[in-house]
Formats: C-alpha cells, sequence, structure tokens
C-alpha cells in the first residue's frame, strides 16, 4: 500500500472513531435530557421525595449532594495541595517517591465500591463516625486524592524552570519562591483539575451507599445551627445524595412516577456535571490568558 493511501486510511479509521465516540455520547446524553427535562421545575427541585405517594422531589438530595461537595473539598484541597508540592519540589527521587507514586497511581484505580467498603469498616465502624456525610466526605476525600496530587504535582513540574530558577539568583527562599512564582504559574491547571476533581463527587454512589446512607432524616431548613440534629449543616447526620436517590427509587421505588422521578434526577445530575466541566474548561482558559498576559 501506498504511504498517501496507507496515511489516508489511517486518518479515516480514527476519524471513523472520534465520531462514533461523539456520537454515542451525545446519544447518551439526548436520551437522559429527553427524558428527564420535562419533568423538573421549582418544586421538583425544592420539595422533599415521597416514598408512596406521586409528586416528591428532590430538594434534600440536591442540598446534600451540594453540602457534600463542599465538605469533600474543604478536606481534599489542602492534602491534595500539599501532597502535591511535596512530590514536585521537596521530594527526591528515589525508592520511596517512587513508591508513594505507585501507591497513588494504585488507589486511583480502586474501584470505588472497594474504597466504600473500606469506608464502612473503618470510619463508620471503627471510628464510629455513622453514616454520615462527614464519613462520605472522607471516603470521597480517598477517592479524590490521587487525582488532586497528580495535578499539581504536573502543575508544578509544568512551570519553566527558568522562572524557578531567577527565584533562586534573586535570593528568594524555597517557600517563596513556591507561593509567589510557581503557585500563579501552576493555579490555572490545579484550579482545573480541582473543578474536574469536585464534579465527580456529584456522580460518586457505590462509595456512598456505604458510609453516608441511603436515607435522609427530615431537615429543618430554618434552623442553620450545626449542632442540632436536624440542621442541614449537621455535618454527623445521614444523607442520602442524588446519585444513591437515583438509584434507590430505580431499585426500589414504590411511587407510582418512581420512573418520572429518577428520569428527573438523572437530568438533574447530568446538568450539574456538564456545568463543572465546563466551569473548569472556561475557568482554566480565563486563568491562563490572565497569567500570560501578565507575564
Amino acid at each position: 500500500m501506498k504511504p498517501k493511501a496507507a496515511d489516508k486510511l489511517a486518518t479515516g479509521i480514527i476519524v471513523f472513531f472520534a465520531l462514533l465516540i461523539v456520537a454515542v455520547l451525545l446519544g447518551m446524553l439526548g436520551f437522559i435530557l429527553f427524558r428527564g427535562l420535562s419533568h423538573i421545575s421549582w418544586d421538583f427541585l425544592t420539595s422533599e421525595p415521597q416514598t408512596i405517594r406521586e409528586g416528591g422531589g428532590i430538594g434534600p438530595q440536591l442540598f446534600n449532594s451540594l453540602y457534600l461537595l463542599i465538605l469533600t473539598m474543604i478536606i481534599t484541597i489542602p492534602l491534595g495541595l500539599g501532597a502535591g508540592i511535596y512530590m514536585a519540589e521537596y521530594a527526591k527521587p528515589n525508592k520511596l517517591t517512587d513508591a508513594i507514586r505507585l501507591i497513588v497511581e494504585v488507589l486511583s484505580s480502586f474501584p470505588s465500591i472497594v474504597v466504600g467498603l473500606f469506608g464502612l469498616l473503618v470510619v463508620v465502624q471503627q471510628f464510629d463516625f455513622g453514616f454520615s456525610l462527614f464519613s462520605g466526605a472522607i471516603v470521597l476525600t480517598i477517592f479524590n486524592m490521587p487525582l488532586m496530587v497528580r495535578v499539581t504535582e504536573q502543575a508544578f513540574r509544568s512551570v519553566p524552570k527558568e522562572q524557578k530558577e531567577a527565584g533562586l539568583a534573586m535570593g528568594l527562599s524555597k517557600w517563596k519562591i513556591i507561593t509567589s512564582i510557581l503557585f500563579p504559574v501552576a493555579l490555572p491547571i490545579i484550579v482545573t483539575g480541582t473543578i474536574l476533581a469536585a464534579g465527580r463527587v456529584f456522580g460518586e454512589a457505590a462509595a456512598l451507599l456505604f458510609t453516608a446512607g441511603m436515607t435522609t432524616p427530615h431537615i429543618n431548613f430554618s434552623d442553620w445551627n450545626p449542632l442540632h440534629h436536624n440542621s442541614p449543616l449537621n455535618p454527623f447526620r445521614p444523607a442520602e445524595t442524588l446519585a444513591v436517590h437515583i438509584w434507590k427509587v430505580n431499585s426500589e421505588g414504590l411511587a407510582p412516577d418512581a420512573a418520572q422521578i429518577a428520569a428527573g434526577a438523572s437530568a438533574v445530575l447530568v446538568i450539574l456535571v456538564l456545568i463543572f466541566n465546563l466551569l473548569a474548561r472556561w475557568l482554566g482558559r480565563a486563568l491562563y490568558r490572565k497569567f500570560t498576559s501578565i507575564k
């Protein structure tokens, strides 16, 4: 076969598979949104679910998902940034750092249900935190930590060495170089990775079945004291998230409109994940343009 013909054949195969992947993705999104958008309303987004009667909503589950996201990122971001900065700037290449990177890679490939079972045995039972938002946040931190560490390390390593050497030539300390020179340049990549990691929280269900729980007690939205049992801000109460609610309605739903509720909740979940991904791309590009224009 002639080189030009082989090149055209390879290009055609690559384009075909690329378009096939895009078509599958658009088909899935279109199917979910087509079935669910008609069921979304303000009452659906704010009202409580119904066990037997029809007309329930996803208000508590939607709030639980957003609150769990905040709790998870409060724990994940400092730990991920610290570990990534250490691996990029402080850790010397040796067997220990190679072992740490291997552990991070292995942890990132763990099935979420295995991480959930670990959380059930250790966080829920051994440390006696029970089925709660806090237990779910701890498990999701374990789930997202490899991504945050890798993103932070790669972001710092992508900074040109000349900028670091310029800081050393000026007599700046290592910490000053990290905070004043390296971190602002690496920030766009870190922010993008952080938002993508946050988006994974919405779609996680298997790990939360064993940690956050499958039920939500009555939440008193007029009481915002996190020390009260029925307060929405109490991190130690059971909390059924939106993804878990979808699974539960599809498998155990007794309401006459269970299929419609699951379809509407799925559409809301897909929209949230899409918003997070688009926000990550937009914010990453905006920060990149800002810092490159400053340089």
